[in-house]
């Protein structure tokens, strides 16, 4: 099933955007496994989230609001829908649901880590939690990437390093597929 919405979603956005939701989903992957949610649920919730970006990209305000109509068209589970409505923070949307406060704190989380890997020979082999946790304090570092977002992993129970270091595996799994 997987593949059919990777195809969905390969179609819809530019190869970037298509790693970045690979990549989300990996995190979100491996996030429910340490949160004992279904993995199936929470890695289409991460493929899926930013489904809409190519339309929405001159429209911030519309993002995750149109994507979580598109995907809700594709007959997928209500938690994975609320969970791309909720991750953008522009909308203030409380996050209830563990699916929702993962995918939120999970979507800058992978940013930061391929900002870390593109300096360090594009390689994630090359990239450890310390690295990944020293560039998240330099505030200039991948600058566009929301740490207050990224904190929200305490919402879920994980500390900054456990977080950092769950992302870091679920990206390491398919760096293949990322080019990292």
């Amino acid at each position: 099933m997987e593949n059919k919405f990777r195809e969905i979603v390969k179609s819809k956005l530019d190869e970037n955007l298509y790693k970045h939701s690979l990549a989300v989903s990996a995190i979100m992957e491996e996030l429910a496994t340490y949160l004992n949610e279904d993995k199936e649920k929470f890695a289409l919730a991460g493929l899926l989230h930013d489904i809409d970006l190519d339309t929405t990209k001159d429209k911030p305000h519309l993002h995750s609001i149109v994507g979580a109509e598109f995907v809700k068209s594709l007959d997928v589970d209500e938690s994975i829908v609320e969970a791309i409505r909720k991750h953008n923070p522009m909308h203030k949307l409380k996050r209830i649901m563990p699916i929702e406060k993962a995918l939120y704190a999970a979507d800058p989380l992978s940013g930061l880590i391929t900002a870390c890997a593109l300096v360090k020979g594009k390689d994630l082999d090359n990239v450890d939690v310390e690295f990944v946790l020293k560039r998240f304090k330099e505030k200039r570092f991948a600058a566009g990437v929301n740490r207050e977002q990224i904190l929200e992993c305490k919402d879920l129970g994980f500390t900054l390093e456990e977080f950092i270091a769950i992302g870091l595996s679920g990206m390491k799994r398919i760096k293949k597929d990322l080019g990292l």
